[in-house]
């Protein structure tokens, strides 16, 4: 009988080029998601922490999206597991500011 094997042993039956390609599209994926919440809380005219708190939606329902289509799974397809994918990452943050930002400015230019 086999023991059940570490981390770290597990992180090396990854195949790279496949992780690498995962990574992309998870990425991909957030980008797209933040840039959206982004424009959709601009045109609501969020401000403070209602915008905020509609990117911590938003991140959380791409999490769980992701999740699902990982089958629950997430180490098995990225080398951080559910980090990974919960992780919103600074560049996508600062992506959610500016659409949010552009869009307010477009449609609420003269409140």
């Amino acid at each position: 009988m086999s023991a059940a094997p570490t981390p770290d042993q597990a992180a090396q039956l990854l195949f790279p080029p496949n992780v690498q390609y995962n990574n992309a599209r998870i990425y991909t994926v957030k980008f797209l998601s933040s840039c959206l919440s982004g424009a959709v809380a601009g045109v609501l005219g969020l401000e403070n922490a209602l915008g905020f708190a509609l990117f911590a939606l938003s991140t959380l329902l791409t999490f769980a999206c992701l999740y699902v289509k990982c089958r629950g799974r997430p180490a098995k397809y990225a080398a951080g597991g559910w980090w990974e994918l919960l992780n919103p990452g600074q560049e996508n943050i600062f992506s959610f500011i500016l659409v949010w930002t552009l869009f307010y400015g477009i449609v609420h230019v003269y409140d």
